[in-house]
């Protein structure tokens, strides 16, 4: 038999990696593999995964509400028009990852947004083609099954680094993919898996 996710107290089977603190169980209940289509939100995670390379997710998810404040809600709009001001006040704001490479590619992100937008009259709409618009419903029964990046998660890639975006390797893609709901990677034994296939 494969090994199940480990069951916090209120028994619920879910998948093991969340189970490092309330704050991940809690992300993995409510957020993780969700559809995203609200375009603030679907940026707001681009910079994240971004964020996080090299870093823990449990290190972004725990300056979060710094990175909210920082970047003004993700507001696209504002944020594509920083500066080497803004810039180099993030550099001093230890609410969030202070890496001038990712505080760039943020700005840089949000500019790249805004001309997707333009082109394709939202950033939800560009992203979720690249899954027909459905969640792709996977059924992994292991960890070990889930991969870190997909054929789909190569193409999203190399289209949005044509489109200028930064940080946004195939394994950043692919968590994003992950976390915007357009894979459903919960484990098949995790309660989330099940609850998540009638949200198409």
């Amino acid at each position: 038999m494969p090994p199940q996710p480990a069951a916090p107290p209120d028994g619920r089977r879910r998948c093991p990696w969340c189970l490092g603190g309330p704050e991940y169980v809690r992300y993995h209940d409510e957020e993780w593999g969700v559809p995203v289509h609200d375009d603030r939100r679907l940026f707001e995670f681009l910079i994240l995964e971004g964020a996080q390379a090299g870093l823990s997710w449990s290190t972004i998810l725990a300056k979060r509400a710094g990175y909210r404040q920082a970047f003004e809600g993700f507001d696209a709009e504002r944020v594509a028009r920083y500066g080497a001001r803004e810039v180099r006040r993030l550099m001093g704001n230890a609410a969030i990852v202070r890496n001038r490479l990712k505080i760039e590619s943020a700005v840089a992100n949000a500019r790249a947004t805004l001309r997707l937008r333009e082109r394709h009259g939202a950033l939800d709409a560009y992203l979720w083609r690249f899954v027909d618009g459905r969640p792709i419903q996977n059924r992994w029964r292991t960890p070990r099954q889930v991969p870190a990046r997909t054929d789909v998660s190569d193409a999203l890639s190399r289209d949005l680094r044509q489109q200028g975006f930064r940080f946004v390797g195939s394994t950043i893609c692919y968590a994003f993919m992950q976390a915007v709901g357009m894979v459903n990677d919960h484990l098949v034994s995790c309660f989330r898996h099940a609850e998540l296939l009638s949200l198409q």
